[in-house]
């Protein structure tokens, strides 16, 4: 009876482990729509158009579409490489300080965190994005 439990808890911890193997986030996970944290614009996240190894993010959809803040097409990241739960080795630009920083991408419970750094990782800025099914109607960024 002894031995069987010492299976029984085995087996157990084996299948936790593949549950949480399979949970962990891939690098397909960040590809699709992502509404920022104050509703403000969507970025759409792709393979590069020049580089399909890579992860582009771009503007999809803006809340001042058609206004002289449009930042619609603007493209804010290029990461080149997904490693260790993240996409990394690459930029992020922040459209409203007009600046280029060290950018690394993970998908944490479901969301989409993307840092933005100057030198090492821990010396940086995290935002949170959810994800999203489809663009607000209005207003429309144009092609």
């Amino acid at each position: 009876m002894k031995w069987m439990s010492c299976v029984e808890w085995v087996t157990g911890v084996m299948l936790s482990l593949l549950v949480l193997s399979a949970m962990a986030a891939g690098p397909d996970d960040a590809k699709g729509l992502w509404q920022t944290a104050e509703k403000d614009a969507v970025i759409e996240f792709k393979p590069c158009a020049d580089r399909p190894a890579a992860l582009c993010g771009r503007i999809v959809w803006d809340k001042d579409a058609g206004t002289s803040a449009d930042t619609c097409g603007v493209l804010i990241a290029q990461l080149e490489r997904y490693d260790a739960d993240a996409w990394r080795d690459g930029w992020v630009y922040d459209p409203r300080d007009k600046k280029k920083y060290k950018g690394v991408l993970r998908i944490k419970s479901g969301d989409l965190h993307i840092r933005a750094f100057v030198g090492v990782e821990v010396l940086g800025q995290t935002e949170q994005l959810k994800r999203v099914t489809a663009l607000p109607d209005t207003p429309v960024c144009k092609p």
